[in-house]
């Protein structure tokens, strides 16, 4: 038995099983009531569709909307691979890193 691939290793298609997969899962932690474990596969859907994406499109300075958190947004400092760090603009200031996927250009809102 190998180990597990990671998701910068899997193609376009084993993502999309993968999340397929996971919202299954979540699906039914929900139908359970099982938040924290529901919570746990929203964040890994989230990276799993983050390396679907192309990190070159999201750029520091630039805000962007947050999925999930209607009417929060996002400036990006800088890049880490497919997490954008930077500060919620109507938080506390911050830093923290966001998985690419759950962040919205101003137009998609």
């Amino acid at each position: 038995m190998g180990r597990e691939k990671r998701y910068s290793e899997m193609t376009e298609y084993e993502l999309n099983q993968e999340i397929a997969s996971l919202r299954d899962k979540a699906r039914k932690a929900e139908q359970m009531g099982m938040g924290s474990e529901l919570a746990v596969y929203e964040r890994k859907i989230a990276m799993a569709k983050s390396y679907m994406l192309n990190p070159n499109d999201f750029k520091p300075g630039e805000i962007y909307g947050i999925e999930g958190d209607p009417g929060a947004y996002f400036k990006i400092a800088y890049m880490n691979g497919v997490f954008a760090w930077g500060a919620r603009l109507n938080g506390e200031g911050r830093e923290e890193a966001l998985p690419i996927s759950l962040l919205l250009e101003q137009n998609q809102k």
